[in-house]
């Protein structure tokens, strides 16, 4: 199992690219941390998900 955003998910396997293609997060506008480290965007088709892992998907939201 895999924690995204506080959430169990079976997604152990996957590249960070595929978890994203099954949700509607908007790659151009996210960051994405595993284990407490970014992963650059450039690195999200090889990044392979590992059971135990740690994410979270952050939006950036503009405003003033």
């Amino acid at each position: 199992m895999v924690k995204i955003n506080g959430n169990d998910c079976d997604v152990s396997g996957m590249t960070i690219s595929e978890y994203l293609a099954t949700t509607d997060y908007d790659p151009k506008i996210i960051a994405v941390e595993c284990n407490e480290e970014i992963v650059p965007k450039a690195k999200y088709d090889e990044t392979v998900i590992q059971n135990g892992d740690v994410i979270e998907v952050v939006s950036f939201v503009g405003g003033g």
